[in-house]
């Protein structure tokens, strides 16, 4: 479906203060991890040397709480990350809280009633008829899905909305292991709050949100799992995500630019959910695009992390800063999460 009658108009993150990974493994998941031999190899050959965990395992242990007492921890350690994204966002925007229509916040690493959406609102001062959604655990790719509700509503009702990701991976640190998989999601992930807003037509500046493609692949529904357990959510990741993605990524693609009469050649950027550095080589083998095309993306890997949602709209935020498109020019944004699901959307940069 062509959305074409909203824009976003800015991106602001926010994040704990950082840990190297060397740190990190130094002082916590050496010691968690000691069962392995070839554990550090794995860990160090993540792609990340900087994170931000909220709940710091060089401090305080996490890994043998309930999950009752993790998701007691959630929304104290979440709402500093998640106004603080909103407020700059807002402030970058110059919106007003009462120019708000609708809040839509994701998160997959932490639940309460009343949640993060009323906290959320009644701190920001949003008008008593906002609309609101939550949108849980659906993984990494959840920001895309949430981006074509939130410009679906913009463009019916003409009114802005605020969409948020917060994500809170470090409340979640599983007890010692030797499997490959939890060896290789702790040394991923990370916590980040990401935030955009999103208004009626194309503001100037702004970024359009031209429309949105979805794949699933079904029969490779276990290669990502997020499963909640009595001792928190435990991840689950497949050696395999990276060839099913590659099957995958080049058909999304070309549905989603073919439909708006374009080609791969005409994208300016790419903006790829960096879910490793095996996902990240698997899109740029698919679209065969230059080994520089997903540069940003290896950056935000590198020094933030896999901060599961919110991890693409801080790797487009990183692209508005580093190398911001012309006037006129695409983005592609691509995530990948449970399902196994693809999701791309395309983006085109207004008029300044």
């Amino acid at each position: 479906m062509t959305m074409g009658g909203a824009s976003i108009l800015a991106i602001a993150s926010a994040v704990p203060a950082p840990r190297s990974q060397d740190e990190l493994w130094d002082g916590f998941f050496s010691r968690h991890f000691s069962q392995a031999h070839w554990a550090e190899r794995i860990y160090r050959s993540a792609g990340v040397k900087r994170r931000h965990p909220a709940v710091d395992p060089t401090v305080e242990d996490v890994s043998a709480w309930t999950t009752a007492a993790r998701l007691r921890r959630y929304l104290p350690e979440a709402m500093p990350l998640a106004k603080g994204a909103a407020t700059r966002v807002l402030a970058l925007s110059g919106l007003a809280t009462t120019d708000i229509g609708l809040l839509a916040v994701v998160s997959c690493t932490g639940y309460a009633t009343p949640g993060l959406d009323v906290a959320l609102a009644r701190d920001l001062g949003l008008p008593g008829n906002a609309e609101r959604v939550l949108i849980g655990h659906m993984g990494c790719h959840a920001a895309l899905p949430a981006l074509g509700l939130a410009s679906a509503y913009v463009s019916s009702r003409q009114r802005s909305a605020l969409l948020l990701c917060v994500e809170l991976p470090s409340l979640h640190v599983q007890a010692p292991s030797s499997d490959l998989d939890q060896i290789l999601a702790h040394a991923l992930f990370s916590d980040a709050a990401a935030a955009v807003t999103v208004v009626p037509g194309a503001s100037p500046g702004g970024l359009n949100v031209v429309d949105t493609e979805a794949r699933t692949d079904l029969s490779s529904a276990d290669h990502i799992t997020w499963e909640i357990t009595d001792n928190g959510f435990r991840m689950g990741l497949s050696r395999h995500v990276p060839e099913v993605l590659e099957a995958h990524v080049g058909p999304t693609v070309d549905a989603l630019l073919s439909r708006n009469g374009l080609e791969r050649a005409e994208v300016a950027a790419w903006v790829a959910h960096p879910g490793g550095l095996g996902v990240l080589d698997a899109v740029t083998r698919a679209l065969d695009l230059p080994n520089a095309a997903l540069d940003i993306s290896r950056y935000v890997l590198e020094q933030y992390g896999n901060c599961s949602s919110a991890t693409v709209l801080v790797v487009l935020e990183q692209l508005r800063r580093q190398q911001p498109v012309s006037e006129g020019g695409y983005i592609v944004l691509l995530a990948f999460g449970p399902g196994l699901t693809l999701y791309a959307v395309l983006l085109r940069a207004n008029c300044g």
